[in-house]
C-alpha cells in the first residue's frame, strides 16, 4: 500500500465490518480509526470525475430530435432509437480500445499526464459534436472523446492511492457524488441550452444558431471540461511514486518491487477477476437501462413512451443526479458499514427488476389517461430507486480496490476493469434501444417485449456475485 499511509496492526478478514463504530474503549478500535481525508485532492479528483458525465449525459436530452432533424430515420419514428443506440454505444466501443492502454501508461508516467489528456479530449470532442451535421460526424466526435479518455479508471486508482482501508469507504463515496453531480448538470445543460434560437429568439440571432440547434449546451459542457484541465494543470499533485535518481543520474534499484508495475498475468488474480466480473455485469445493466430511459420519455405515447419534449427530458434525468449526489454524500459510509458492500451490491443489482417494470406501467396508464399526476409520481419512484440502485457502484469500486495486491497493480486493474465495463457500455445502449424499436417495429407482447428480456437478464447475471465475500477482500501481506 501506499508508503505515507499509516500502518494498521488489525488484519481484515472477510467477516471484517468495513467500518467501525467510533468511541469504543478497545485497542482495534483505535487501530482503525479513519485516517483524515486529503479533501484538496479529492476535490480536484470529483472534479475530473465531474467533467465525464457533464459530457456525457448533456446530450441525452436532445439526441433523439437530433436525429430526426438531421433526418437520418428518413422520418420514420420507429428507428431512432437504432441511431441513438448506436451514437450512444461508439463512445463505449472506442473507450474499450484504448483504456487499458491509458490505465497502464498511467502506471508507468503517472496518473496527472492521463488525466489531463483525458479532460483534454472531453473538451474537443463535445466542440465537434456541437458542430456535426451528419450522422457520421455524430459518430467521429463521440468516438474521438473514447479514443483520448481513460479517465474513469485512473480516477479510481488515483483515489485508491490517496485513501488507505480506514477511509476507503468514505473516498469512493465521492466517486458517485460526482458522477451524480455531473448526471444532473448535464441534462439540465443539454435540456435547457438546445436550440436556443426558438428559446430566446431575441437574443440568438445570428444565422448560426439556426444552423448549428445544439452547439450552445455543447459548447457549455466543453467550457466546464476546459476549466478542469486548468485546475488539473495547476494544483493536482501526482500519487504515482517513482523511483528517486541517485547522484549518477540513474534510479536507484531499491524498491524496484514496488515500483515497477507488475506483469498482467500477476495482476488478474482470481479475486480481481471477481470483482472485475460483478462491475461489468453492473455496467451492462445500469448503461441499458440509462440509454433506454431517454428514449422512453421521448418517444410518443401511442409507440411506447411518454412524448415528452427536451426541457422535460432534462430536468427528469437531472432529478436523479441531484437526489443520488446528496444520498451518496450522507449515506453511502454509513450504510456500507450497517450492510457491508456485497448486500449493498446485491440490492443494487435487484433494483433493476422494479425499474424496468416501471416503463409499461407508466406507459399503459398515459394511453388510459394521459400524462397526469399520476405518471410524475411513477416517474419519481422510478428516481427514487435509481438511488437504491446506484449504491453499488460504490461497493464494487470497493472490491476492485481491496482486491489488488498492492498500488502498483491499481492502474492495471482499474484499466482492466474500465475495458471490460466498456464493452458492456458498449453494447447495452445499441442491444437495449434495439430491442425497444424491435419490439415496436414487430409488436414483441405489445411493443413491450425489450422489459420482460432486461429483466431476465439482470435476474440471471445477479448470481455472478453470490461469491464474493461479505465484506471487503482481506489485505494480501506482501
Amino acid at each position: 500500500m501506499n508508503a505515507s499511509r499509516p500502518p494498521v496492526e488489525e488484519v481484515l478478514d472477510e467477516t471484517s465490518p468495513l467500518l467501525r463504530e467510533h468511541g469504543t474503549d478497545s485497542p482495534k478500535a483505535a487501530a482503525v480509526k479513519p485516517t483524515p481525508l486529503p479533501k484538496g485532492q479529492i476535490a480536484i479528483v470529483m472534479l475530473l470525475g465531474l467533467a465525464e458525465p457533464i459530457t456525457s449525459h448533456c446530450i441525452y436530452p436532445f439526441i433523439n430530435q437530433l436525429i430526426t432533424d438531421l433526418d437520418i430515420t428518413d422520418g420514420d419514428e420507429k428507428k431512432v432509437g437504432y441511431y441513438a443506440g448506436m451514437i450512444e454505444s461508439i463512445f463505449f466501443a472506442m473507450e474499450a480500445l484504448f483504456v487499458f492502454q491509458w490505465s497502464r501508461l498511467s502506471d508507468h508516467i503517472g496518473r496527472k499526464p492521463v488525466l489531463l489528456v483525458g479532460v483534454g479530449g472531453l473538451c474537443i470532442s463535445m466542440i465537434c459534436f456541437g458542430l456535426s451535421k451528419t450522422f457520421w460526424g455524430l459518430v467521429v466526435s463521440r468516438s474521438l472523446v473514447g479514443l483520448l479518455n481513460g479517465n474513469t479508471g485512473v480516477s479510481k486508482s488515483m483515489i485508491g492511492e490517496l485513501t488507505d482501508e480506514t477511509n476507503m469507504a468514505q473516498g469512493f463515496a465521492w466517486l458517485p457524488v460526482a458522477w451524480s453531480a455531473g448526471t444532473t448538470i448535464g441534462p439540465l445543460i443539454g435540456g435547457q441550452l438546445a436550440k436556443p434560437h426558438d428559446r430566446w429568439p431575441a437574443t440568438f440571432t445570428h444565422p448560426f444558431w439556426l444552423k448549428y440547434p445544439y452547439f450552445l449546451p455543447c459548447a457549455a459542457s466543453a467550457a466546464f471540461s476546459a476549466f478542469t484541465f486548468l485546475i488539473t494543470a495547476l494544483f493536482l499533485k501526482e500519487t504515482v511514486r517513482k523511483r528517486a535518481p541517485s547522484i549518477y543520474g540513474e534510479s536507484e534499484p531499491s524498491n524496484t518491487s514496488q515500483d515497477a508495475p507488475p506483469p498482467l498475468r500477476d495482476v488478474l488474480t482470481p479475486r480481481v477477476r471477481l470483482s472485475i466480473a460483478n462491475y461489468a455485469v453492473l455496467a451492462l445493466i445500469d448503461i441499458a437501462f440509462f440509454a433506454l430511459q431517454p428514449l422512453f420519455l421521448a418517444t410518443p405515447i401511442e409507440l411506447g413512451g411518454l412524448g415528452l419534449d427536451p426541457p422535460l427530458i432534462g430536468i427528469i434525468l437531472g432529478t436523479f443526479g441531484l437526489l443520488n449526489g446528496l444520498f451518496q454524500a450522507v449515506f453511502f459510509a454509513r450504510l456500507m458499514n450497517v450492510l457491508g458492500p456485497k448486500h449493498l451490491f446485491q440490492q443494487g443489482l435487484l433494483a433493476f427488476v422494479p425499474l424496468y417494470l416501471l416503463f409499461p406501467v407508466m406507459n399503459l396508464y398515459a394511453k388510459a389517461h394521459g400524462i397526469t399526476p399520476v405518471v410524475w409520481g411513477l416517474i419519481l419512484l422510478q428516481q427514487v430507486l435509481l438511488v437504491v440502485m446506484d449504491l453499488a457502484f460504490g461497493a464494487i469500486f470497493i472490491f476492485i480496490t481491496s482486491s489488488v495486491a498492492n498500488n502498483r497493480c491499481l492502474g492495471a486493474t482499474n484499466g482492466v476493469a474500465q475495458f471490460i465495463a466498456s464493452v458492456m457500455r458498449a453494447v447495452g445502449p445499441a442491444a437495449a434501444t434495439s430491442l425497444f424499436a424491435t419490439s415496436l417495429e414487430r409488436n414483441w407482447l405489445g411493443g413491450y417485449a425489450v422489459y420482460p428480456i432486461l429483466i431476465s437478464m439482470t435476474l440471471v447475471l445477479f448470481f455472478v456475485s453470490t461469491p464474493l465475500p461479505k465484506h471487503m477482500w482481506p489485505k494480501v501481506e506482501s
